[in-house]
């Protein structure tokens, strides 16, 4: 029995999605293989391959100067590329919003000299730096941010205004809403979260960037040559790729990213309403600065997360449990959680606050 699933990622995938992948998996149409086992350079492949580009393309209306790359090595893998490949010897701009922004920024400066706009570090990531308070280099290869931080459940719902050019990890976030991709040189983001399963990473490159890039790489660090091979440079996560190919079909099916919107934003507005009326459970991020996939919560009595965390499992409700870096409980709720699972939630933490008054 399917149980309702809070993981931050890898994270739930549409039950028809799943559904589709188990009528197939023996045997994909009339190959006579399971799509795990057919070559990726055979034409059945590079036809779904190109038909799940086509969808998120469609999806994130996606211009026709930019290069959409379908990689591995996770969002963390590009925290050493995106220097490596554009920062050049030029210092390169940070915004430091939360766990993942530190993370990419401490790998960069060990390759490119670091600039840090401006940290919310000093109020535990509660808060994102105001637009005006940003303090950007004169000449900067790049601007990079974390549109949503994950962990601390903080989230960028408007692109910072940069003279460089605009790298944000969207990892968390991407193809939950609509989104203006032109503001942008490039978005990349982990698969384990709203597109498929771990392992496949997507990267999207204006051209204009990419023609800037470093070519006296190793081939396999140089996005030019992941574009030049249109993604198979060497053999990709196929699998990773096909289910995200499905992914992008449901969302398509839905009414695209206006439709996922709407039920996101609803899912989110009742939970935080619901902790927010509660004298039981808090949540410490600015209102204005919260996520609608990733929402923390605190109970005021921390002697009672362990016997919250364990009741809430054997109420069906799995992986609440806080990052170990910011503790109490998080409740993921990406695109495949559905409004039944943040109801259930809900009621669940109804009944637990009244069991401890």
């Amino acid at each position: 029995m399917r149980k309702w699933n809070f993981s931050a990622g890898p994270a739930a995938i549409p039950e028809e999605v799943l559904s589709e992948a188990q009528a197939e998996l023996l045997e994909w149409k009339d190959s006579g293989m399971s799509i795990m086992e057919m070559s990726h350079r055979s034409s059945e492949y590079k036809s779904l391959a190109n038909k799940a580009r086509q969808d998120l393309i469609d999806l994130l209306n996606i211009p026709n100067d930019y290069q959409v790359l379908f990689l591995q090595g996770g969002a963390t893998l590009q925290f050493s590329m995106i220097p490596m490949n554009f920062a050049d010897q030029k210092i390169a701009d940070y915004l430091l919003t939360g766990s993942w922004s530190k993370k990419a920024m401490n790998e960069a400066s060990k390759i490119t000299e670091v600039n840090i706009v401006a940290s919310s570090e000093a109020c535990n990531f509660t808060e994102v730096p105001s637009q005006e308070n940003l303090n950007e280099s004169e000449d900067a290869a790049y601007f990079h941010y974390v549109a949503n931080e994950t962990i601390q459940g903080i989230a960028l719902h408007q692109p910072p205004k940069s003279k460089s050019p605009l790298i944000a990890d969207m990892s968390s976030v991407v193809l939950s809403e609509p989104i203006d991709v032109s503001k942008f040189s490039m978005i990349y983001a982990g698969a384990q979260k709203n597109i498929g399963p771990a392992g496949l990473t997507i990267c999207i490159i204006k051209q204009e960037l990419l023609d800037t890039a470093l070519t006296d790489l190793p081939t396999m660090l140089q996005y030019s040559e992941h574009a030049n091979s249109d993604s198979m440079l060497n053999t990709p996560p196929t699998f990773a790729w096909y289910m995200s190919g499905k992914v992008f079909a449901w969302l398509k099916s839905l009414g695209g990213l206006e439709a996922i919107a709407k039920i996101n934003n609803t899912k989110a507005k009742i939970l935080y309403e619901y902790i927010d009326q509660s004298d039981f459970y808090f949540n410490p991020v600015s209102k204005d600065n919260r996520s609608k996939m990733n929402i923390p919560f605190i109970l005021k009595n921390s002697d009672l997360d362990v016997e919250f965390l364990q009741e809430s499992y054997n109420a069906g409700l799995l992986n609440l449990k806080g990052h170990r870096s910011v503790g109490g409980m998080r409740a993921s709720i990406y695109n495949a959680t559905p409004q039944d699972a943040v109801d259930a939630l809900i009621s669940f933490m109804e009944e637990f606050e009244s069991k401890h008054r």
